[in-house]
Formats: structure tokens, sequence, C-alpha cells
């Protein structure tokens, strides 16, 4: 009987823990990658001394580019980066922003760039404040999927006609 009794209960314990057949909740493998960047003039290399001395902001890059089942990057695309400028000298033009390589403390090479120019600047307003939006602009495959798998390798880079190699940057981080 107890032998009855001990099968009985491993039958009932075998049965409680059959096969979960539910689909577990994973991230989402589309929609766009976004990158974000904390700018301030001391993290230029070398750091900012001059009146743009203070300068910083926040800048968002979305990566709109196709991805695989995995999530990994699958094709070219576009980039948007918006910025949130602060505590700039008024009248300041805005004349380069992009996305370079290079660690911190590292002056790099440009991989995404802008519409910006000398030209085409953005002026920054009376309060010492400007907003960037600066949308579909081309990555390749290579790039998109290099920023990805290591963000904190680029930096954006926002240069001004005082500061024509850069005024503001900051290291990318993956959100």
């Amino acid at each position: 009987m107890t032998r009855l009794v001990i099968m009985a209960a491993a039958l009932l314990m075998a049965a409680a823990c059959g096969d979960d057949t539910s689909t577990p909740t994973t991230p989402s493998n589309t929609g766009p990658i976004v990158l974000t960047a904390t700018l301030s003039a001391a993290n230029e290399v070398p750091p900012i001394v001059n009146a743009e001395a203070n300068a910083r902001g926040i800048a968002t890059i979305t990566l709109n580019v196709p991805r695989n089942a995995s999530g990994a990057v699958s094709g070219a695309g576009t980039v948007d980066f918006a910025a949130q400028l602060a505590s700039f000298p008024a009248g300041t033009p805005v004349t380069l922003a992009h996305v370079h390589a290079g660690a911190v403390g590292v002056v790099g090479t440009v991989v995404v760039n802008s519409t910006l120019s000398a030209t085409n600047p953005i002026v920054i307003a009376a309060n010492g404040t400007a907003t960037l939006n600066l949308t579909n602009l081309a990555i390749s495959q290579a790039d998109a999927t290099s920023l990805v798998a290591t963000p904190g390798a680029y930096y954006f880079d926002v240069h001004t006609t005082l500061n024509p190699t850069g005024a503001v940057r900051g290291q990318l981080i993956k959100q």
C-alpha cells in the first residue's frame, strides 16, 4: 500500500509540473534603436575654456535600420539627431553636429554627419539654448552595427564658429 501511495504522489507531482506551452515575453527586435549622450564642453579634447566653457546639452540619436529575427542590424538605414543645447552665448552659430568614432579622451573620425554647415547653421537663442532636430541622415549597415555593438566607442559632437573642432561632446549610451 505504501508503495502505491508513493507512486500516486509521484504521478500527481509529475502532472502538476507538466509542459507549459505559453510563450514567454521577449523584448521586441523591431523598431528604432536609441542612443543618448550627455554633452559637455569639459568633455572636449582639450576641454573648452573660452566663452562656451559652460555649454552643455542632451542628445538622442535614433537609428532607423532593418533588423533580423535576432535583433541584429540587417541593412543600411537612417539616423535622427535630436539635441537640446544650453548655456551657450546668445547668437552662437552651431555649424556641425555628428557622431565620431572615439573613446573618452580620443578625437576620432566622423561616422554620421548632419546637414549643418557654416552656411546652414542653427543659431543659439537669446536665452543660450537651441534645439537640433536633424532627420533622415544616411547610415551604412556596418556603421549601424558597430554603433549598436559598442556605443561607448563613439561620441556625439556639436561644433560652433568659436570652437570649430567641437564645443560640446558626449559618449553614446544605448537605451
